[in-house]
């Protein structure tokens, strides 16, 4: 594997994710505190967290944990689940133990820089652009043609980041059938899955759809937990689950401890987390409705299907870079520039920002975000 390239998204956060007074750009929901969390368990629950042993746990993750994660799934069991510290070291992992130097992999673009960057590292890939005309949906004859005879892995990302796009369920089917035609594995980014405006129909997940497929999730993204640090992959094929867990033994070994008993904490009150967090998507999505309305000239706003972002267009003769450095510097308003997701494999928009909409407190970052406006746009 070659030396990896700085990382664009988390370079641009560990500068101001913390230190911007208004951070409308985030990708997970609301968190919640640690006594809110535990409000939620039962009895039980709460002494298997209170009273549990600080040692080493499974590398595949604590059995009831895995039952639970398995539970999210239609056709899966606890056998078919294998836990990360997160969802980059099952990135890292699944691409580690899929690919090798004479492989090839198909990636669309624009995605979270990892899914790229790491392939692109192991072996040649070819990038699949999204596109936006419709709706940013993949143009499933562009990935037929993208096919060589060494092809092994094809990665998705729905509900998609940066957009919140949603894929066709039409289309997903073609492209599972495909893959199932040449025999290539699909690892499908579900993170955001279960999270947007109440009543969105998610696709199915992939490890239940597909014997090749590998789903993708944390607890960072739709439970707005990523303080727990616990991620898993789903899949059938119980060879390759074997090669991650002997690939993680160089990685994290195991999870934390008392993550995998808060995570299964909410995993299984998981109903209410959702619904929660879906509803501050609800109660705020309607606010950037509003305020991209009065801005018609400088900014053409894309309502996403699902997650809790959106990739709309900036229209201003000074360039979306300038715009979201004078933002954040002048105003303490963090937006994501489109720039950050570009890729080496395709072209990518280079007009458009992330924005988040599932944290709590948006009115003070929106109040902001209009003064900034005011100032050195009025007129």
């Amino acid at each position: 594997m070659t030396t990896l390239p700085a990382f664009r998204l988390e370079t641009h956060f560990s500068k101001w994710e913390f230190k911007a007074r208004y951070h409308l750009t985030a990708s997970d929901a609301e968190s919640l505190s640690l006594r809110d969390l535990l409000a939620m368990a039962t009895a039980q629950e709460r002494e298997d967290f209170e009273g549990m042993w600080l040692g080493y746990t499974e590398t595949y993750g604590a059995p009831d944990l895995r039952e639970t994660i398995s539970t999210l799934y239609q056709h899966r069991s606890a056998e078919d689940i294998l836990c990360f510290a997160g969802a980059s070291e099952g990135i890292f992992a699944a691409n580690t133990v899929l690919l090798d130097k004479d492989s090839h992999a198909i990636v669309v673009t624009p995605n979270y820089q990892s899914h790229e960057t790491l392939p692109v590292a192991i072996c040649a890939a070819t990038g699949v652009p999204l596109d936006p005309e419709d709706g940013w949906s993949i143009d499933i004859d562009r990935v037929a043609d993208a096919i060589q005879p060494n092809t092994r892995l094809v990665t998705i990302n729905f509900p998609h980041n940066p957009t919140g796009a949603l894929l066709s369920p039409d289309r997903y089917q073609a492209l599972v059938d495909l893959c199932r035609k040449h025999g290539i594995y699909i690892l499908h980014d579900e993170i955001f899955h279960g999270l947007g405006p109440q009543g969105t129909k998610h696709l199915p997940f992939v490890a239940d759809s597909y014997e090749r497929g590998l789903s993708l999730n944390v607890m960072s993204k739709s439970y707005g937990l990523p303080g727990l640090r616990i991620g898993w992959i789903a899949c059938q094929d119980k060879q390759v689950l074997s090669a991650m867990e002997r690939m993680k033994h160089y990685l994290s070994i195991c999870n934390s401890g008392p993550s995998e008993r808060l995570a299964k904490i909410a995993l299984s009150h998981r109903e209410q987390l959702l619904q929660r967090n879906c509803a501050i998507i609800d109660e705020n999505l309607p606010k950037w409705d509003a305020f991209f309305k009065r801005y018609p000239e400088l900014f053409d706003w894309y309502r996403p299907d699902a997650s809790c972002m959106a990739f709309p267009r900036y229209k201003g003769t000074d360039g979306v870079e300038h715009f979201c450095q004078t933002l954040v510097e002048q105003s303490g308003v963090l937006f994501l520039p489109g720039t950050i997701y570009r890729s080496d494999l395709s072209d990518t928009p280079t007009d458009r920002f992330r924005l988040g909409f599932g944290r709590t407190g948006l009115d003070q970052g929106l109040s902001a975000l209009q003064e900034h406006m005011e100032k050195h746009y009025a007129g």
